[in-house]
């Protein structure tokens, strides 16, 4: 796909050597009593049936699951009662073959062909329905408890909702209604309640073909989780834990990231920049794509004129691409450089519109995903068709077209490579006879190929929107800072407001400055909601930005909320620049980057320790990085708070004897 025509996607595939390894085998059983994918199941004494009700003891008290109707609330240790999940949305018929074994509690709904069993994992509840037919179950339905004040969801970064906010139950929110795949849809396959003072988090490891639905009802938003069981998609388990936490708004993605580290699955930045040094050259640096006279070596230059001293420069796959002498001039500079790519496309080589849709030999159109009914799936923007990872696979041993593929792409010397949609999550089921797969499998060979890219060919690799899987294979993803409203897209399709992808040195989509429809601004960049989830799980792993059409220059109304959301979460800014660009902006850009450098310098590779709400109005927030390494305190407000004035930013690194201050709207 053309970057003019991308896509926000993906999955992928496994070997048994990696981290990313040790999670998908925990995810393809999950649910089946695992013992040895880092939770101890069933090893905590004290599970056991009262009457119709299954008590699992749980860090802070413990839980209860209704026989009946797969209910779950909690009993706090403090005596404080919560509702951590309302009834399966549909009956279940009748109970039979209640039995406690290896300190599980087992029984089965026959009637549905449903069997579920409940233990105690590392102090949470974990329950698995296993289904033995193709079905559906709406359940567990979270938020139902009247003391319910938000629901926090890795939409991008992270959001955190109040569940009675008139404007997250309201139309223009696009909230209510709304169901997001939890491969894709969110980031992570996990959510989070507050209900009174404490929190509840939901982990389901069993995220394929999992889905989370948003509904408003009397004014409050609930969510219900769903799952689909299908022998095709080796989906007949379905897993969920609960565990109770403290009531801060990162609360649920702390419980996800001790799972994640529990199950082998978190690669850490460092370990990445050990294997591969030029991974290294990602810290303190923003990334741009670059047009026009920035591909060019005096571009190069110039910008490095300026004062940035490190910067991730991509370039579109198209004819003009990046010469080898403006690629060297970028790698003098202390660059990474190199190019869009996307394998998740394929077109007619006679009418393409980019080079990176057309595939050598029959892949058009033999190596197309086809439906159940047989049907070719077109691709994005119904342009071509979506190319099979499987397809792919198979011809690798003997064609060698990723191979040949990616060496073209790197002739001119590029380090690092951009994998649109690959890590995104939108994972396919291929009906071809000649190359079937399910998602799960779209999944795994997607992984190997990212792989086979970062550690064979030593490319410092990104991809688009990256899902919480894909960690152990990526060094950055563009997308996955960008909680992505859906007014998002027909915003970007009004072309005269927008702008439209040409000219081919300037394309208006990318370059020209507009301003967002005012309820998806707030639904996507309000600090108000704004939550770091992401970074609190993957800040010590990928270099998380915004999607790349939303420049930081693009929306020129929030450049100071979404520098200081940057500076807050220690994460780069993203541009797009050509020699105008640079002319205008250039010293700007390296006066933030000055700022940002010592604090990724010092933070990319610490986990984010803390995230609070200094004020009751959210206005003013604070993190932290590693043990006291870096403490950031921004101000989205138009009023001083203590010392620090609206729209400024604060970061006191270990051994500083006074803040570092930044006010983007000086600059």
């Amino acid at each position: 796909m053309a970057r003019g025509a991308r896509p926000t996607r993906t999955r992928a595939r496994t070997r048994r050597r990696h981290t990313a390894s040790g999670v998908l085998a925990c995810l393809a059983v999950a649910g089946t009593l695992v013992t040895g994918c880092g939770g101890q199941a069933g090893a905590t004494a004290g599970v056991r049936v009262t009457g119709d009700d299954v008590v699992v003891p749980v860090d802070g008290g413990e839980a209860v699951v209704r026989l009946r109707s797969l209910a779950v609330s909690a009993r706090a240790r403090d005596g404080q009662e919560l509702t951590l999940s309302g009834p399966a949305a549909a009956d279940l018929g009748r109970v039979d073959g209640v039995s406690r074994e290896n300190g599980a509690v087992r029984w089965t709904y026959p009637d549905r062909g449903l069997s579920v069993t409940a233990a105690a994992e590392d102090g949470r509840l974990a329950v698995t329905v296993r289904s033995s037919r193709d079905g559906s179950l709406v359940w567990p339905v979270t938020g139902t408890d009247p003391a319910t004040t938000s629901v926090a969801f890795p939409r991008g970064e992270g959001l955190s909702v109040p569940v009675a906010d008139p404007f997250w139950n309201s139309p223009e929110a696009r909230l209510s209604g709304a169901e997001f795949d939890l491969v894709g849809g969110l980031t992570m396959p996990f959510w989070g309640h507050t209900i009174g003072g404490r929190g509840v988090s939901y982990i389901a490891p069993t995220d394929i073909d999992t889905k989370l639905r948003f509904v408003s009802d009397g004014g409050r938003l609930r969510t219900e989780a769903s799952h689909v069981f299908a022998e095709r998609a080796n989906t007949r388990d379905y897993t969920v834990t609960f565990a109770l936490t403290e009531a801060t708004p990162v609360a649920a993605a702390e419980d996800y990231r001790k799972w994640l580290v529990s199950h082998n699955g978190l690669s850490r930045l460092r370990d990445k920049i050990e294997r591969n040094p030029e991974v290294g050259r990602l810290v303190g640096a923003f990334h741009a794509y670059v047009w026009g006279q920035a591909r060019t070596p005096e571009g190069i230059r110039k910008l490095r004129e300026t004062g940035v001293d490190r910067m991730w420069i991509g370039y579109d796959a198209d004819a003009a691409g990046m010469g080898a002498e403006a690629v060297r001039a970028a790698r003098d500079a202390g660059y990474l450089v190199g190019p869009y790519d996307s394998w998740a496309n394929a077109q007619d080589p006679a009418t393409a519109d980019t080079r990176a849709s057309v595939w050598p030999g029959s892949l058009w159109k033999d190596g197309c995903v086809r439906d159940a009914a047989g049907k070719i799936v077109a691709g994005f923007h119904d342009r071509g068709c979506y190319l099979s990872s499987q397809a792919l696979a198979q011809a690798e041993p003997a064609a060698h077209v990723l191979a040949d593929r990616v060496k073209a792409m790197t002739a001119a010397g590029a380090n690092s490579y951009f994998l649109d949609v690959d890590a995104a999550g939108e994972l396919f089921d291929d009906h071809d006879g000649a190359h079937p797969m399910n998602r799960a499998q779209d999944r795994r060979n997607r992984l190997d190929r990212m792989r086979w890219l970062s550690e064979d060919r030593k490319l410092v690799l990104g991809s688009e929107s990256a899902g919480g899987w894909a960690n152990p294979v990526l060094a950055f993803s563009h997308g996955s800072a960008t909680p992505v409203n859906d007014g998002l897209w027909p915003a970007e399709r009004n072309r005269e407001e927008w702008g439209r992808y040409y000219p081919q040195e300037r394309p208006g989509f990318f370059f020209k400055p507009t301003s967002l429809p005012a309820p998806v601004a707030k639904a996507m960049f309000d600090p108000v909601y704004r939550v770091p989830l992401y970074q609190t799980v993957l800040h010590d792993s990928v270099i998380s930005l915004d999607r790349w059409e939303l420049p930081y220059y693009k929306l020129p109304e929030l450049t100071t909320t979404r520098a200081l959301l940057a500076m807050l979460h220690n994460t780069p800014l993203n541009f797009v620049l050509d020699g105008k660009e640079i002319d205008a902006h250039g010293r700007r850009i390296a006066a933030l980057q000055r700022f940002f450098a010592p604090l990724h310098n010092a933070a990319a590779t610490e986990p984010m320790t803390g995230f609070r709400w200094v004020t009751s109005d959210h206005l003013v927030q604070q993190t932290t990085f590693g043990d006291g390494v870096l403490t950031v305190t921004a101000n989205f407000g138009s009023q001083t708070v203590g010392d620090l004035p609206g729209g400024c930013v604060e970061a006191t690194l270990r051994g500083d004897h006074a803040p570092r201050r930044l006010c983007p709207g000086s600059l």
